[in-house]
């Protein structure tokens, strides 16, 4: 039961090659490039989000943050058309990895922190120390803020995972109940075949929701920093 129930999660092989760089390297055959003058419908609509999406998340930047634009935009449409990808059937999602997870928001944390050591370093350092902080309490201050900020990519990669891996798993075990159903009552089946198609809809929008939030809070990191 447990092999079956995360056989979802394991890294696809081919001749004892893995096929994740294949798999992550695919979304990018979705957004195509033209050079036309006058693009097709699809194209456009993908360029209207993208400015859309671009506009509302780089609006709170200064210079320095908007040229973080490009990445940004990039990453979202990563993580997004892999999430979209993974609900598939008998596809593989590279973000219910929490070591892929890991290295896109490590990374993308230590530029931002480094930055803002760079171009704003005593504020960057006045954030361990808030004004008027008593001075018995400095040494634990300095220490709970200094865990807070190493944990930030932790947790970009910890809910980005938990929320595509728990998606997963629910439309995996409704599925297989909707099956096991069939034989016993057909009402019931007929049921959980509609929480299951709901179920798959609310996975859609999620799938879109974490790419947003997970940029969105690296945008919001960056903020901080520059």
């Amino acid at each position: 039961m447990n092999e079956n129930l995360f056989a979802p999660f394991i890294t696809p092989m081919m001749l004892g090659l893995p096929l994740v760089t294949l798999i992550i390297l695919f979304p990018s055959l979705l957004f195509p490039s033209s050079n036309r003058l006058i693009n097709n419908r699809l194209i456009s609509l993908q360029q209207w989000i993208l400015q859309l999406v671009s506009k509302q998340m780089m609006s709170i930047h200064n210079t320095k943050g908007q040229t973080w634009t490009l990445m940004l935009m990039s990453l979202i449409l990563f993580i997004g058309s892999t999430n979209l990808l993974g609900l598939l059937p008998h596809s593989f999602t590279p973000t219910t990895q929490l070591s892929m997870n890991l290295g896109m928001a490590i990374p993308l944390w230590a530029g931002a922190v480094i930055t803002g050591f760079r171009n704003k370093t005593k504020a960057s350092f006045a954030h361990f120390l808030p004004q008027g902080t008593p001075t018995p309490l400095i040494p634990m201050l300095v220490i709970i803020e200094t865990i807070s900020l190493f944990i930030q990519p932790m947790a970009l990669a910890v809910r980005l995972t938990a929320n595509i891996t728990a998606g997963h798993l629910l439309i995996h075990l409704i599925g297989g109940a909707t099956l096991a159903l069939m034989n016993i009552s057909t009402t019931a089946a007929l049921i959980t075949f509609i929480i299951l198609v709901l179920l798959t809809i609310l996975e859609f929008a999620v799938a879109m929701i974490q790419a947003y939030v997970f940029t969105l809070l690296v945008s919001l990191y960056l903020h901080d920093n520059t």
